[in-house]
């Protein structure tokens, strides 16, 4: 299985990054939207685990580009905001 994280704290995305090579995954980090749109746009991807606040385009932006070129590869948010509101606009652009 093949990952594409997309997260900008340098931290987090490569204990991430790691834990899933670790776990057998092959999976790639990138830093920001614009990078993130682009590997998922021109990589054969299974996952994509997205953070919402990215510099440049941010997550919500990413997913709706996606979605709107007709990619349905499955997208999980790794974001700190946790509104009901953020939730629900997740899901509605297919997360």
């Amino acid at each position: 299985m093949k990952i594409l994280i997309v997260e900008d704290e340098p931290k987090t995305g490569e204990y991430l990054r790691q834990g899933l090579t670790e776990a057998g995954y092959i999976s790639d980090l990138v830093p920001n939207g614009a990078d993130g749109l682009h590997m998922a746009l021109q990589g054969e991807y299974d996952l994509l685990i997205l953070d919402v606040m990215l510099p440049g385009l941010n997550g919500w932006q990413v997913l709706q580009a996606l979605r709107d070129r007709g990619i349905g590869m499955p997208v999980l948010f790794l974001t700190a905001r946790d509104q009901v509101e953020d939730r629900v606009k997740g899901l509605e652009l297919g997360a």
